[in-house]
């Protein structure tokens, strides 16, 4: 995580963008972000790893692309070099200018079926869109070092990974252009007009719709707290209810081999605040659909 002047002082020289206040978004998974208040606007300010910058503009382009279709989302805003993203020894920074309306909560029944709808709405909409910065799906590795990190890591994120290839393989699967973090905080409700929309995109990439829909679950608090998300978007979105509920449980525990790899990969770099924790979560919840001890 890049320290407050670090922040700073990239948006004044990339973007000649002055902060009055900043405020860290929870959640992201895959990326870190930002409120920024900066001028008398509002920005959400976006962090990736430098390995992720093609798939942040992939993410970016895809912004663009939504609010062509009438879906509110936030205005990718290019450097003063003219480009999407700025590059730092912290990782790509992005800058979009915030769509309006408040982020949804989690718990609130009515924001689970704004969240559901407009991720649904997404999947829908990117069906035809196309960028060289899109990431192909690519699984888990089980043998990558940071794994060692705990006994329980390796075979349980191996694990997840057979039955992710296994159900690739057996079963027809919705595949399109992922948002890749669709946390409840990425989706916006306008007060004053009732439309929802968006943050941003994320670091786009293509895959199982499905992995989205589970990532969303998971953020929710589980399949027992998020009938409405679900219901939203089974009226929204591509996919078809018999996949869901066939496909779903396989996804929630690969999405949380995928928490528990980040979360490793953190730790070993030497991020603590808020990694051991989220280790800990990934494990309890992969114990839960694995019944390892």
């Amino acid at each position: 995580m890049p320290d407050d002047a670090l922040l700073r002082s990239t948006l004044r020289e990339r973007w000649h963008l002055v902060p009055a206040e900043t405020r860290a978004l929870p959640g992201g998974l895959l990326s870190r972000g930002w409120d920024v208040t900066a001028g008398g606007e509002r920005f959400v300010v976006r962090l990736a790893e430098p390995a992720a910058r093609q798939a942040v503009e992939a993410g970016l382009a895809a912004a663009e692309h939504l609010r062509g279709t009438g879906i509110e989302a936030g205005e990718p805003v290019r450097t003063l070099a003219g480009g999407l993203t700025a590059e730092t020894p912290a990782g790509a920074f992005a800058v979009l200018r915030r769509a309006p309306g408040r982020t949804l909560d989690r718990r609130d029944p009515i924001d689970q079926q704004f969240w559901g709808d407009r991720l649904g709405a997404v999947h829908r909409t990117l069906q035809g869109f196309h960028h060289p910065g899109l990431r192909r799906w690519n699984l888990l590795d089980p043998d990558a070092p940071h794994l060692s990190i705990e006994p329980w890591l390796r075979p349980a994120v191996a694990d997840a990974v057979t039955a992710m290839t296994r159900l690739t393989v057996t079963d027809r699967l919705t595949y399109g252009v992922l948002h890749g973090d669709p946390a409840a905080e990425t989706f916006l409700v306008d007060p004053a007009t009732g439309r929802a929309g968006l943050l941003d995109c994320g670091a786009s990439g293509t895959g199982p719709l499905l992995y989205d829909v589970a990532a969303a679950v998971v953020y929710a608090g589980g399949l027992e707290t998020s009938a409405e998300l679900l219901d939203g978007y089974l009226a929204a979105g591509p996919i078809d209810e018999d996949e869901l509920h066939a496909a779903l449980p396989v996804l929630l525990r690969f999405r949380w081999a995928v928490q528990a790899d980040d979360s490793a990969r953190r730790l070993a770099r030497g991020e603590r605040e808020g990694t051991r924790e989220a280790l800990v979560r990934a494990e309890e919840a992969l114990a839960e659909t694995t019944g390892r001890p």
